[in-house]
């Protein structure tokens, strides 16, 4: 072997040493021969009688960014053998750092040995171990090793860390890509508390793995004491199962599961739950989610929610809105253009609420929309299309067709003085079949046809100060249209709920729907100004109001729209870089200025102690007002009292009822190793068989290492 062949090799041997040591399973990337070396030292010394090469003094060798120090690296060309030591480190290129003190290799890098090992990964966790060992070319075993996510306190490195697992043994299969600890324990602050002979791992390079999640345990008023144990099902790399049975003291078992797959151009999240409770009824529920991309302009999916019972997916803390008393399936299809949009979709609900009729509860299928911007005209304007088409079936009740199309003009003009105008011209036409009208067997034809034309005015005014910037803008919005247009022949499906805001204070038409259409001449004006300061601070208010000529006898007596002149409607605005946001949003009555609906939400205050204040009022509109008479409050405060410490307090109450609704209190512990989260909820909105009650929750996750969540309801 010539003496430069050997000087390679001992080059490379020298970089690899220390990394096929490595437990977290990085070191087994090849290092290719022919990339250059680069080797430094105070000296390099070749003892021919004993076969012995020696680099002495700050040696360093570095190769495709990974960097090797020691004081010493030996190689024995007659033994195969190479050594390294005095403080060995190793830099590697996704940035773990390991240091030795002594380092022993056989030539073949199959066979070796470590003492005195330390690991700093990427992540800043760290590892350390009186020895390893490595055998057979794929299997390292450390001795007596250690393991945390913690870093040492900076006051006292001596003082024990928040958590540590330590081993007896931990021993890393390359082949089987595991990692295995025998006798092993998790010490908090230096104690231990809890005991292992033995548990294993995918090594880092294992993505995911069929095998037990953590579990979690509780209690519960409705299902007694109760354990979730789930278990991951890989499948294949783009499709996996989750297994998750609860199993109850009161209800028996819960089986519940998760299927999620990964297509080319979509995916798809299945969710499910089965049970037969103490009644031998059979429960259950499905959730599930899909999307595709079927073209860079198509797009299809679907949203499927179904529960075996109204109060099934609270019983068993399955629900995520319990504001929301409906379930929704519906499929879709969707297309995009520059200057259009097509959606084609349907529509099954199912009602939780104890007076919902499943045979008057609709079936929207199908229901296409179709909308369209046209390029600028030579008269500078542009034109609008939309269409839409609707069939709403029920078991028992009034079934509906609906073909509506409208079609519009629109020419924004500047004026030289600033002032901005927008007109408007357009034509809409709706046609309906009705069958079975409440009921009743009878079936309706009937049709409109709503001309409409349009005049926006605007004028903004500003005004500079010194550190800020003022703007005064009167809106007014003209609208001339016909009279009538709403005859009995045509059913209220989609314009029930009707809410006058600042939303929609300047809008042609304030019905959310199509069943509904805003008649007769009326003029819409309003004022909003708003200051902007340098320092961050920013307020706005906006209010106006509608006159029209006669009653619109369409809305509601009490939405504050039917009158000739209608209420007052607006909001305010506040905020200051993050200590303050306000947000208030009103409707006043013309003529007392007494409120009619408000929603106010503020949140004021340092992180070190902050408040939070939302109020809502809302009077019934009408009978079929999905909220209907509402005036609730909801206060919170939270404080992040000390380093990673934070806490928090919140109740909801419903003034109207005088009924305290739901509170809680939480503290947190957050650092780069351990989160913990204490929380006690207080329910007390029961339905028929949910109890609601007192809810306990402690979540312990030790990061990198895993999460122990734990629930007492």
């Amino acid at each position: 072997m010539t003496d430069g062949r050997r000087r390679s090799l001992r080059r490379i041997a020298a970089v690899l040493a220390l990394v096929v040591l490595m437990p977290a399973g990085a070191a087994a990337q090849q290092m290719p021969s022919d990339q250059p070396v680069l080797l430094l030292a105070d000296e390099v010394i070749h003892n021919r009688e004993l076969d012995l090469v020696t680099a002495r003094g700050h040696v360093e060798i570095s190769q495709e960014g990974r960097v090797l120090q020691a004081d010493t690296v030996n190689y024995n060309l007659r033994l195969d053998v190479m050594t390294a030591s005095g403080n060995v480190s190793l830099l590697e290129p996704t940035g773990e750092v390991l240091f030795a003190n002594y380092v022993e290799l056989s030539g073949d890098l199959k066979e070796g040995l470590a003492r005195d090992i330390r690991m700093l990964l990427a992540n800043d966790a760290r590892m350390a171990a009186v020895s390893g060992t490595r055998t057979g070319g794929d299997k390292t075993s450390l001795n007596h090793a250690l393991y945390s996510a913690c870093r040492p306190c900076q006051d006292d490195p001596d003082r024990p860390l928040l958590w540590q697992v330590k081993a007896l043994r931990v021993v890393h299969d390359q082949s089987a890509k595991d990692v295995e600890y025998h006798d092993a324990w998790l010490e908090m602050f230096g104690v231990p508390v809890a005991y292992t002979p033995y548990f294993s791992h995918p090594d880092p390079s294992v993505e995911r793995r069929s095998g037990f999640l953590p579990a979690t345990v509780g209690s519960s008023s409705d299902l007694g004491a109760l354990i979730q144990v789930p278990y991951l099902f890989v499948i294949s790399p783009q499709q996996d199962f989750t297994f998750a049975p609860i199993f109850t003291t009161s209800e028996g078992v819960v089986l519940t599961g998760e299927h999620r797959r990964l297509f080319a151009k979509g995916e798809t999240i299945t969710r499910a739950s089965l049970t037969q409770d103490s009644s031998q009824s059979l429960l259950g529920h499905i959730e599930a989610t899909g999307r595709f991309d079927l073209t860079d302009r198509w797009r299809a999916g679907y949203e499927i929610e179904r529960s075996s019972t109204d109060t099934y997916l609270r019983r068993y803390r399955f629900s995520k809105d319990s504001e929301r008393p409906w379930l929704v399936t519906r499929p879709y299809a969707e297309r995009f253009e520059a200057n259009s949009y097509l959606l084609a979709e349907a529509y099954s609900f199912q009602g939780l609420r104890i007076d919902d009729d499943p045979g008057l509860t609709p079936l929207v299928l199908p229901s296409l929309r179709y909308s369209q911007v046209g390029e600028r005209g030579r008269l500078g304007g542009y034109w609008t299309l939309d269409a839409s088409a609707l069939a709403i079936s029920r078991g028992e009740g009034t079934d509906t067709r609906r073909l509506s199309m409208e079609g519009g003009w629109y020419r924004p003009f500047l004026a030289e003085a600033g002032h901005t105008y927008t007109l408007g011209l357009s034509l809409r036409g709706d046609g309906y079949h009705v069958a079975n009208r409440f009921g009743t067997g009878e079936e309706d034809v009937a049709g409109r046809l709503v001309p409409r034309a349009t005049l926006e005015w605007r004028y903004p005014f500003t005004r500079s100060h010194a550190n800020a910037q003022e703007v005064l803008e009167p809106i007014v919005t003209a609208v001339l249209s016909p009279y009538g247009g709403n005859p009995d022949e045509i059913p209220n499906e989609d314009s029930l709920a009707l809410t006058f805001d600042d939303t929609n204070l300047f809008e042609y038409d304030r019905f959310s729907g199509l069943d509904r259409v805003e008649s007769g001449p009326r003029v819409n004006y309003g004022l909003q100004w708003g200051i902007f300061g340098a320092n961050g601070m920013r307020a706005s208010v906006l209010a106006g109001q509608t006159y029209r000529l006669r009653e619109d006898s369409a809305f509601p007596v009490d939405s504050g729209l039917r009158d000739n002149l209608s209420d007052y409607a607006g909001r305010v605005t506040v905020s200051w870089r993050d200590q303050l946001d306000l947000y208030y949003r009103f409707r006043l009555d013309k003529n007392t200025l007494a409120q009619r609906r408000a929603e106010l939400s503020a949140v004021a205050g340092p992180p070190i102690f902050r408040a939070r204040a939302d109020y809502t009022f809302i009077d019934r509109i009408s009978p079929t007002d999905e909220f209907g008479d509402r005036e609730e409050a909801f206060l919170a405060l939270s404080s992040a009292f000390a380093t990673n410490w934070s806490a928090s307090v919140y109740a909801r109450y419903d003034i109207r009822d005088r009924d305290l609704l739901r509170s809680g209190v939480s503290l947190a512990y957050d650092d780069e190793c351990f989160t913990m989260v204490a929380s006690v909820v207080n329910d007390e909105t029961g339905d028929r068989d949910y109890q609601g009650g007192t809810s306990l929750l402690l979540r312990l996750v030790f990061k990198t290492l895993g999460e122990v969540p734990i629930s007492l309801f």
